[in-house]
């Protein structure tokens, strides 16, 4: 699956199949007949029944799972937003192939096959203060790309990043998708002190005065003010829409990446989880507005999918109960009166 052309993605975009209720409604009848109080397995129930709903299944199987890691270079870093270089991203991504970052363990811990996918690193996208980010040719690709990630018969997707400077981009396309002061969108990043907070804000605000006459559709949103990483993760998340693939969000910044679909499409995220709510200020505003409670709360801050990869051992957790558990006539127990 490519999209080919905008028409292709709006179209996508504006057909996204729905849950499957038969399922929805046989799991929950599944979760009143197993040996325990209706709702005393709290959220691990709703995630069980989420699982079913978006799977088509009864009972959800959590066999194959993906983490799929996009990276990505921004051309806007010129303006000290990072507290890295831009060569950590390929370096990173490099540590990625060795083994050595943190999504390599939590991934492993979590039973997550990982997928990483740097796009053009050599080729920064363009600075989006003065220029749109992407062509749209070059949007195109990097939705294709996050597509391919997605497949049939995963039974979970993760999604995560990689890209120096890329949460000034989720700032922006936060800022445009839901409005509200660019200064509630910012954090700290990687790290970066008061000034450089100061200097990620005056850059998302001449990106927005230079693209406040463009459409304000998710894909224009996307190439102008996003990266190749983000819009991967974009095509990622909505292919797997199409499939019937539930998607665990990691933080800001994958979660960003959808915002200008969910802006254009309140349900887009209703076969997504968030996995956690990082440290990064702009995050618990943005589920908010997604109408997204995250599993987990940790302050973690890392990207690289890892808040989303501790978060699917919740997940594994709740398939497991909702399988494995005996029902009250199996285990001969009686039921409440």
């Amino acid at each position: 699956m490519s999209f080919a052309s905008i028409t292709d993605f709006e179209n996508a975009l504006a057909n996204l199949p729905p849950a499957e209720e038969l399922a929805s409604t046989a799991a929950r009848a599944r979760q009143a007949e197993l040996t325990k109080p209706l709702g005393a397995l709290g959220r691990l129930e709703d995630v069980a029944i989420f699982m079913a709903s978006w799977q088509g299944r009864a009972v959800p199987r959590l066999k194959r799972a993906r983490a799929a890691i996009f990276a990505g270079n921004h051309g806007f870093t010129v303006h000290g937003v990072s507290a890295y270089p831009a060569a950590v991203t390929a370096q990173m991504v490099a540590n990625f192939a060795a083994g050595g970052a943190a999504i390599n363990a939590l991934a492993g811990v979590a039973g997550l096959e990982l997928a990483v996918r740097s796009i053009d690193l050599d080729r920064p996208t363009a600075d989006f203060t003065i220029a749109p980010a992407m062509t749209e040719e070059e949007c195109l690709t990097a939705l294709s790309i996050g597509a391919a990630a997605a497949e049939e018969d995963l039974d979970l997707l993760v999604v995560g990043e990689m890209g120096i400077g890329n949460s000034t981009a989720a700032a922006a396309l936060s800022a445009r998708s839901f409005g509200g002061n660019v200064s509630d969108w910012v954090g700290p990043g990687t790290g970066v002190d008061g000034e450089g907070i100061a200097r990620k804000i005056a850059t998302i605000d001449r990106a927005l005065a230079f693209h406040a006459d463009a459409p304000d559709g998710a894909f224009e949103t996307l190439r102008r003010l996003g990266g190749r990483e983000l819009a991967a993760i974009a095509g990622a998340v909505l292919r797997a829409r199409q499939l019937g693939v539930p998607v665990l969000l990691d933080g800001f910044i994958s979660c960003a990446a959808i915002a200008p679909l969910v802006a254009q499409v309140p349900a887009f995220a209703d076969h997504c989880l968030a996995g956690h709510c990082s440290a990064e200020p702009g995050h618990g505003l943005l589920l908010e507005r997604m109408g997204l409670e995250p599993l987990l709360r940790l302050d973690m801050r890392l990207g690289e999918g890892s808040g989303a990869a501790v978060a699917a051992n919740i997940i594994r957790a709740a398939v497991a109960a909702h399988a494995g558990m005996a029902t009250f006539a199996e285990a001969a127990v009686s039921t409440a009166t």
